[in-house]
């Protein structure tokens, strides 16, 4: 294996070219670091002017590698690895911090990566190296005290001691008070449209080490490394770095700040917002309205297709959804019943051979994961539903694995069948999914509890405090 010395000097491939693509000028009018507005504003931090030498204080980094290494996740360009990382630092710490110091420390380009979204079309995701990404984190801890405290009360996203479940109670918490209509705003590539410039403007309120300033810059500047070809764009955060959600929630901020001046009931949670009104009239006035306002100030596309004014309970906010009546309860969307099943359908095809076990042992992990983050809507019947759907599918793969007739005696007799049925279902000549419902009592609930399976059911009754 190479040293991370010898891959990192590798990380851009050999005959790879620089493209260079201009950055913009600052526009007229635009408010700078220098800007009136940013005057008289004190960071929540005691001092911005000694932000680095916080930054690269031993409990910080030690904090921040820690996280880094728990998180994993992919390389990065120069194909080094988290577990690689830690006697790396060990080795070369004082050179990365000296070059931190003097501002000569070069970010690598980001690897792209490209992910479906759930409604269609393609996620653009930016993958730093792991150096990178131990030093976004080591910066993320110093700013977000300084940042996070003058964020808005209805901003969620990414911020420590709030998550997805407190947006969607406090949008069913609007709704309950009469807010019946919801003005469902979706921004359009939001992360790849970010103005450096008018970042960069926002980040100096409240930093006044012109280091940190040259290093955030540095890695908004770093470039994708595609095709061999290092691009540096002239706008975007890429997302998949540790820094690229606060980042988002600065430039966003603004428009917080807007919302609130203007009296509206709002949920933001990243780039996902959700203004609610009491009149389907009084939402088309705030959508037209605010999507001027987002394409001219933060020079932000609103996506048109998607953003709409209607019922909340014919919306979808972060995965669910609401029932009608007054007290608004909290349900799954259509949509995330489907994009379960499809998972779920990618674990148990029956063209995918694994073991059973192993198969169940991925099955587990998704969907306890998923009955832990939707566990506030009332799905108890769903989880019932999916609890048997899965069983079936189990069903199906093992009855796909009893190719032969000789195998399918075999098998049914252990499981103690009365012999006509051995005899019947031996020979049937139907397909796997068919033969699945005709198996649900050799195989049922207590049959698959012994080989490990889980049960949304009951997970979700033991999440709601439910005996």
């Amino acid at each position: 294996m190479r040293s991370y010395d010898e891959q990192r000097q590798q990380n851009i491939p050999q005959g790879a070219s620089i493209q260079r693509v201009a950055v913009k000028p600052r526009e007229a009018g635009e408010r700078g670091p220098s800007s009136s507005s940013a005057q008289g504003q004190t960071p929540s931090c005691e001092d911005s002017t000694n932000l680095l030498e916080r930054m690269l204080q031993r409990e910080n980094m030690l904090l921040a590698l820690k996280r880094v290494e728990s998180n994993k996740g992919a390389p990065g360009t120069d194909g080094v690895t988290v577990e690689q990382l830690r006697s790396y630092v060990q080795m070369h710490w004082a050179d990365i911090r000296q070059q931190l110091l003097t501002g000569a420390y070069k970010p690598q380009p980001v690897r792209r990566v490209e992910i479906p979204k759930p409604g269609g079309g393609m996620r653009k995701l930016g993958i730093p190296t792991v150096l990178d990404r131990l030093i976004q984190q080591a910066l993320l801890q110093v700013l977000t005290p300084i940042f996070d405290s003058g964020f808005s009360p209805n901003s969620f996203g990414f911020r420590p001691g709030r998550k997805a479940h407190d947006a969607v109670k406090k949008a069913q918490e609007y709704i309950r008070e009469g807010y019946a209509w919801t003005v469902d705003m979706d921004l359009a590539a939001f992360f790849d449209r970010v103005n450096h410039d008018m970042l960069m403007a926002r980040v100096a309120r409240k930093v006044e080490d012109k280091r940190i300033l040259k290093l955030i810059r540095a890695y908004l500047n770093a470039g994708v490394l595609e095709n061999g070809v290092v691009v540096r764009s002239e706008e975007g955060t890429p997302q998949g770095g540790p820094l690229s959600p606060l980042l988002a929630n600065i430039l966003l901020d603004d428009f917080d700040q807007e919302l609130t001046k203007r009296g509206h009931k709002f949920v933001r949670y990243a780039d996902d917002c959700n203004i609610y009104v009491k009149s389907r009239r009084a939402g088309e006035r705030v959508m037209t309205s605010l999507t001027r306002y987002l394409e001219e100030d933060p020079k932000l596309k609103v996506n048109r297709d998607k953003s709409a004014v209607d019922r909340p309970q014919r919306r979808k906010f972060l995965g669910f959804s609401f029932l009608y009546g007054k007290q608004a309860p909290i349900r799954l969307a259509d949509r995330t019943i489907e994009r379960f099943k499809d998972r779920v359908r990618q674990m148990t095809s029956r063209t995918r051979s694994m073991p059973l076990s192993e198969r169940i042992r991925q099955l587990n992990a998704y969907i306890m994961g998923w009955v832990a983050y939707f566990r506030v809507a009332q799905m108890k019947g769903h989880c019932e539903r999916l609890d048997e759907w899965i069983r079936r599918r189990l069903r199906m793969c093992i009855w796909k694995q009893w190719k032969r007739v000789k195998t399918r005696y075999r098998k049914l007799r252990a499981l103690e069948q009365p012999e006509w049925i051995v005899h019947m279902m031996a020979n049937s000549r139907r397909g796997p999914w068919l033969m699945a419902k005709n198996l649900n009592k050799a195989m049922d609930k207590t049959y698959f509890e012994a080989l490990g399976l889980k049960s949304l059911k009951e997970r979700y009754l033991e999440l709601r405090g439910v005996s």
